[in-house]
């Protein structure tokens, strides 16, 4: 079946697209290099025209309160298209703990946002809330961190790579609208610090981690299970140091 993924040129859209075309179904990138502008509308009519279902991994282009704007119009535009081309089923990918998170983030605010005008919309849908990214792990570091040292809360979290995250929405995306939300992470809980301190070590960033419980994430004050997916969460099986050696042997 034809499924069109929005963002399909980015990180996770284009393994996004992979895992559906070796699946066998004729999945096509969508993103403004390819002439799809969920903002303006540009494009959509004409990609979504036979699709089956439609996959949303696009993100606003800013990590703060413009994102609201962004999803509301984006989100609003991509669903009406996708009534008027007769699609089945809305996939979005999410985060996990987005709810918690929005209390005190403009952009978090934005991801509930989306959710709401989804769940409240006409077509079939499922909500997939994917844990933190490995491929992510460097940039959080670089958000906590103060001269030489990187200040972290003492919380858990259960991060996957990209490409589980992937597979994850691939599998949604074939199968039947949940009409609700569906988590997925990684195998193993862990705590902030001490896998960014791993982290740091694999690439010989000599860097200090602390854990400080005063300490925010991304500028939010979490819990210490703010960001682990519940009891029915889908857990994939890639490891953060099978990982990084698949990388390391990429470069």
């Amino acid at each position: 079946m034809k499924i069109v993924v929005i963002g399909g040129t980015g990180l996770v859209g284009s393994k996004v697209v992979q895992a559906l075309s070796s699946r066998g179904h004729d999945a096509v990138a969508a993103a403004p290099s390819t002439g799809v502008n969920t903002i303006t509308g540009e494009g959509l009519a004409e990609v979504l025209a036979g699709a089956s279902v439609v996959v949303d991994v696009s993100n606003s282009p800013a990590l703060d309160d413009s994102a609201i704007e962004f999803f509301r119009t984006a989100t609003a535009n991509l669903l009406t298209a996708e009534k008027n081309a007769g699609v089945g089923h809305h996939v979005a990918l999410s985060v996990v703990g987005t709810a918690k998170l929005a209390t005190q983030s403009g952009y978090f605010q934005a991801k509930l946002l989306q959710e709401k005008l989804i769940s409240e919309g006409p077509i079939p849908f499922s909500i997939v809330h994917a844990t933190q990214f490995f491929e992510f792990l460097n940039t959080l570091a670089d958000s906590a961190t103060v001269g030489d040292t990187v200040v972290m809360p003492p919380a858990y979290f259960q991060p996957m790579a990209g490409a589980d995250v992937a597979e994850g929405v691939a599998v949604t995306a074939v199968g039947e609208p949940v009409n609700g939300i569906a988590e997925i992470g990684g195998p193993d809980m862990v705590l902030l610090p001490d896998l960014i301190r791993t982290a740091l070590t694999a690439r010989g960033d000599s860097r200090t981690v602390v854990a400080d419980p005063a300490a925010q994430y991304w500028g939010i004050d979490i819990g210490e299970r703010t960001l682990v997916p519940g009891p029915g969460a889908t857990l994939f099986d890639t490891r953060f140091e099978d990982w990084v050696l698949a990388a390391a042997a990429k470069a």
